[in-house]
């Protein structure tokens, strides 16, 4: 295990960011959460095509500087997308893909929900509760010992929030450091304009 920071302040290079990453975890389905009764239907996507993963994944994350898999070599998403224990969902909201979830069971009997959000959109309709209500009906149809997932500073506002009264508890916390996407030419400088550029 590695050693903890000490108290203060650490600098932070030029063209890197820095997040609190937050790890939490749900050893029992909750009881489903009140959610508004709106045109969405959630829809397998078995092996997903890259570019369409990609897309999507865009579409939800980019105001959260989401990078992790548009980063990732061809042949590395390819293996995770092809995996049969991860599961990867499109939220359809009329006719549109409007959300994305991804469940990963390779860790059996722990499971994480990998990636989960909805197109800014439908921020603050309740399409998340009910997506996150979905989520957890498929979570817990397999008998699971905890699922689990993370979220960060970088996240929407309301993240931690949403996840602890949905039932989550908070187990664990990391600061990261990592290349600022919008310098490595991952996402476009104009992305995510609340989080400031350095370098």
């Amino acid at each position: 295990m590695t050693e903890p920071l000490p108290r203060g302040l650490h600098p932070v290079a030029p063209g890197d960011l820095a997040t609190v990453v937050t790890h939490l975890e749900l050893r029992a389905r909750p009881a489903p959460r009140p959610a508004p009764s709106l045109p969405l239907a959630l829809r397998p996507v078995p092996s997903p095509a890259s570019d369409w993963y990609r897309a999507l994944f865009r579409r939800v994350g980019e105001d959260w500087l989401w990078q992790s898999r548009l980063a990732m070599e061809d042949g590395d998403l390819r293996a995770v997308l092809d995996d049969p224990a991860v599961a990867v969902f499109a939220l359809d909201h009329e006719g549109r893909e409007a959300g994305l979830l991804e469940l990963d069971f390779r860790e059996a009997p722990d499971a994480e929900l990998a990636f989960f959000g909805v197109v800014p959109a439908l921020q603050g309709t309740g399409a998340a509760r009910w997506l996150m209500n979905e989520a957890l009906r498929l979570a817990f149809e397999r008998p699971l010992r905890r699922l689990r997932l993370h979220t960060c500073t970088l996240d929407h506002p309301r993240a931690l929030d949403f996840y602890r009264r949905t039932g989550f508890r908070p187990v664990a916390q990391e600061v990261e450091v990592l290349r600022d996407p919008r310098h490595a030419g991952v996402l476009a400088r104009n992305a995510a304009p609340h989080v400031p550029m350095f370098g």
